[in-house]
């Protein structure tokens, strides 16, 4: 359908300016607590399980309606996404997080705590569908990939933030403390991005081409004010108005299907390794200090690997960039399977660094790129949410997986079913996985 007032081609052609970055500062910092909530939940179990405060069973129920809670947010998000708009959206699923967040600082028992984890999962579902769906909206193709993985980069810096928090406070005054500072923080931010605007694109999509035009000239003038002139925007690219029933059609159903693998992968790689790391250490014989420290080491290859992943999401391309990092993954997984963190923490500690150093580069590239560039914006949370949807359902079950895995075959029998997930993540991607490098989504879209 074309659009009178070109929304997509004068945003790709604005400078960067102190309006993107007001944008990727308001919104990653809701990221920011979001991410930093994902990976709360390692330290604080290790501690839960070593006090008695929880059993290993009540622990694999915490995160499986964790992620139960995410599938929801992430499925209900993608349509209240594009039927109420996103600032409607990632306003209330923030608020919602912030709340059970001080909530669960306040658990008296287990159940209690699972409670409020679930209430937490829904927020944490609803911001990474709206979050990273937002700003692709507003950056321009060129840098697009690079502003989206660093948006993951600021998610991710949740993990060591929390690794290095928990090794700090969860030995001296438990894992409650770190509740309240995912709760406050929400809050504030929630306060702070009262003044987001709406996105243009999503305005125009919706026919309300005269409020689109209007947002449009305001943004204008702001970036004429730091950047000066404007050079005049390209023609409208013409496409056909997506319906949701395109997401079952040719070429779009395999795109779903590669959204959908990619986050399946993707999730059961962090939410089915990554986040049991601390425990892993613990069964190896390590303390709760020490398996904490091993954490924070590893945390840290998290942004290095979401740093290198937005340089070679715009520099390499995305398709490339995801199948050279499984490859890395495959490898390293292999190496890592076979060592032991107590009688050989040099191999645990170098060779698990570049291992998460590949398995973050994904996490970038597949959360923060590549989805949200796959479908228009018509439906673009919709379909979003949906591969978010099949993302998380697959790690309501993993905990439970990985549990089995882990008491019945070790670490090994953890780290041989993430090669194989990554391995048909290799095969999808590159049998049906699409190039948006340097393209504008109109164009992306249009092709399909």
């Amino acid at each position: 359908m074309a659009s009178s007032a070109n929304v997509g081609a004068r945003l790709d052609r604005l400078p960067i300016s102190p309006f993107h970055t007001r944008i990727f500062a308001l919104v990653g910092a809701g990221m920011f607590f979001d991410g930093y909530d994902l990976y709360v939940a390692g330290g604080v179990l290790a501690s839960t399980i070593q006090t008695k405060f929880s059993t290993l069973p009540q622990n694999l129920q915490f995160l499986s309606l964790t992620f139960v809670g995410m599938t929801l947010g992430s499925l209900i998000t993608g349509f209240v996404g594009d039927k109420m708009g996103r600032r409607f959206t990632y306003q209330i699923n923030l608020l919602v997080f912030g709340l059970a967040s001080l909530a669960a600082a306040f658990a008296q028992d287990m159940t209690q705590l699972i409670i409020c984890r679930f209430v937490q999962g829904l927020g944490l579902g609803a911001e990474i569908v709206v979050g990273y769906s937002t700003m692709t909206e507003f950056v321009p193709p060129k840098t697009r990939g690079r502003w989206l993985a660093f948006m993951a980069f600021i998610t991710v810096a949740g993990f060591p933030v929390t690794a290095i928090l928990g090794y700090l406070i969860i030995p001296t005054w438990g894992w409650r403390p770190m509740f309240v500072i995912a709760g406050v923080g929400s809050l504030i931010v929630w306060y702070l991005r009262k003044n987001l605007p709406e996105s243009p694109r999503w305005l125009e999509a919706q026919g309300r081409t005269a409020e689109a035009d209007a947002l449009m000239t305001t943004i204008e003038q702001e970036v004429e004010r730091s950047a000066g002139p404007l050079p005049a925007p390209a023609a409208a690219v013409v496409t056909p108005q997506a319906r949701a029933m395109d997401m079952l059609r040719s070429p779009m159903l395999q795109r779903m299907i590669v959204g959908s693998w990619v986050l399946i992968t993707i999730n059961t790689l962090i939410f089915g390794f990554v986040i049991f790391l601390p425990q892993f250490f613990l069964r190896q014989g390590l303390t709760i200090t020490n398996s904490l420290a091993y954490t924070m080491v590893l945390a840290i290859a998290s942004l290095v690997g979401c740093a290198l992943g937005a340089w070679s999401s715009d520099a390499i391309g995305r398709r490339v960039s995801i199948i050279g990092a499984s490859i890395v993954t495959i490898v390293l997984g292999y190496w890592y399977a076979r060592s032991n963190a107590a009688s050989d923490a040099a191999t645990v500690l170098t060779v698990g660094f570049f291992l998460i150093v590949a398995i973050y580069v994904q996490t970038a590239m597949l959360f923060g790129v590549y989805t949200p560039e796959l479908f228009p914006t018509e439906i673009r949370l919709r379909a979003n949410g949906i591969c978010n949807t099949f993302g998380r359902g697959a790690t309501v079950v993993s905990p439970f997986v990985v549990g089995f895995l882990m008491v019945n075959y070790g670490l090994p029998g953890v780290v041989w079913l993430m090669i194989g997930l990554v391995v048909v993540q290799i095969v999808v991607v590159g049998a049906w996985g699409v190039e948006p490098r340097a393209r504008a989504l109109e164009d992306v879209a249009a092709k399909a």
